[in-house]
């Protein structure tokens, strides 16, 4: 046996130590150790002790967690905003249909307005232009009944004339017009007649067509706004200037049956 196996080491006990490391894991990935070191442990431990301690690590989970809920956030964010933004183009589409609606309305009233001006206008110039044609027949000097000659006379002078062109605006001798033929007529009678077929068919006292005699004026159209004007020479004819084809010609009533007749003779 070796004289050395029992023998007590000279050396002085060594303290045993202890180590503690504390590693935190953080949201970032970011690990911490905190290593505490002491005293501990019988006299006798032949060696020194060391332990570690590592806490849960808040990994890639926690991180991948927080970056989801930021862009719930975020989205709903945008929802709101998005919602905003339309609610408030409503708002203003509102707005600006009612003020067009209002433009519209005032611009409906306008003319509305002027239209009622305008008809007010238009049927007091109507009226007045009947007071004066209804005038103009009141203060007529009524046309003394002739002896037989002048109606010969008026006859005479249109049969004359028969042949000869039709040309608007005419008063002889040379072409004729309808009223221009008639007023000629009339003045060889010493009767002085207004030149056109709407004044002359009011210029004497209103007889029926069936009543009408030889050397009263037929007209065609109403009293004061006639067209055409001719003379009867009796028997279903009477003679005038008809149109650019026919010229001066004599013609039977039933084939142009006229609105009215004047006697001036």
């Amino acid at each position: 046996m070796s004289h050395s196996a029992h023998i007590r080491s000279h050396r002085k006990p060594r303290r045993s130590q202890s180590k503690l490391a504390l590693r935190a894991g953080v949201a970032g990935g970011f690990l911490s150790t905190l290593a505490v070191a002491g005293a501990a442990g019988p006299a006798n431990a032949a060696e020194p002790a060391t332990e570690t301690i590592e806490l849960p690590t808040l990994t890639e989970g926690l991180s991948t967690q927080t970056a989801e809920s930021a862009a719930q956030i975020q989205q709903a964010a945008d929802t709101y905003e998005l919602q905003a933004t339309r609610e408030t183009a409503t708002e203003r589409a509102v707005k600006q249909a009612k003020k067009d609606q209002a433009a519209a309305e005032r611009k409906a009233e306008e003319a509305k307005k002027k239209a009622a001006e305008e008809a007010k206008e238009k049927a007091a110039r109507a009226a007045e232009q009947r007071a004066n044609r209804s005038s103009a027949r009141t203060a007529l000097t009524p046309v003394a009944t002739p002896s037989s000659g002048s109606v010969s006379t008026v006859i005479s002078f249109l049969k004359a004339q028969l042949g000869k062109p039709y040309v608007m605006g005419g008063t002889g001798p040379s072409s004729w017009d309808c009223s221009g033929l008639v007023q000629a007529a009339f003045q060889q009678a010493g009767v002085s007649l207004p030149r056109t077929s709407q004044e002359q068919s009011t210029a004497g006292t209103q007889v029926s067509v069936s009543s009408a005699q030889a050397g009263d004026i037929l007209y065609w159209g109403g009293a004061g706004s006639a067209h055409h004007v001719g003379v009867y020479l009796g028997n279903g004819q009477y003679l005038d200037a008809a149109n650019p084809s026919k010229g001066v010609v004599i013609q039977d009533l039933s084939g142009y049956p006229a609105s009215g007749a004047i006697r001036v003779l």
